[in-house]
């Protein structure tokens, strides 16, 4: 991120001044698993989450489950974590979300968001 100051100077009314900084490593991030049910086998719901996933700037993983649900891990600022999770609750067109379940979770997201296979 680029920060910028006003600094007077004499040959000129004003004089824009870029400063240097570095990101802030203590930005917060949240990271939880959520396990979606319903119709979200098929639909093209793993897909789906890892676009929207990109789209906010998470880190994890999305995966099908031999149970019929989809299990994904999200990582990131809290609010886009948080907005996943609301869009996680609609899904695609296709779909039909009938449970939605949050952890918080310790987890190391990788790097990027994943398809990861089947479990």
């Amino acid at each position: 991120m680029r920060r910028y100051t006003l600094s007077r100077n004499p040959m000129h009314a004003l004089s824009l001044k870029l400063c240097s900084s570095a990101p802030n490593p203590k930005m917060p991030v949240k990271t939880v698993k959520v396990s979606i049910k319903g119709r979200v086998q098929g639909v093209f719901y793993r897909k789906w989450t890892a676009e929207n996933a990109q789209e906010l700037g998470l880190k994890g993983w999305v995966r099908n489950r031999r149970d019929g649900s989809v299990e994904a891990l999200f990582s990131g600022e809290p609010s886009s974590v948080e907005e996943m999770e609301k869009r996680c609750r609609r899904g695609p067109p296709a779909s039909m979300v009938t449970g939605l379940n949050v952890s918080p979770v310790d987890e190391d997201p990788g790097d990027g968001f994943q398809l990861k296979p089947t479990v």
